[in-house]
């Protein structure tokens, strides 16, 4: 699996989990909603900075989206 794709994926599921909307998560995180769209799809790839910003807002560290993305790149 791609790491974009892979990366989309973990950040859409701890969003879920978190019981936020694309809209919340991009107001909690100070990005625009329709890049939190454009990242959960693997259009785009979010730079270190912005990786922080969404872990703070999801309430987990960047680490465990880096880990839940390497795991799912792991499966395929």
């Amino acid at each position: 699996m791609d790491v974009g794709v892979a990366f989309g994926r973990a950040l859409r599921q701890k969003r879920k989990e978190a019981g936020l909307t694309q809209e919340r998560l991009a107001h909690e995180a100070d990005v625009q909603r329709n890049y939190v769209s454009l990242i959960e799809r693997g259009v785009n790839q979010p730079t270190i900075t912005i990786i922080f910003k969404l872990a703070n807002a999801l309430g987990c560290t960047p680490a465990a989206l880096v880990s839940e993305t390497e795991a799912l790149v792991e499966q395929g």
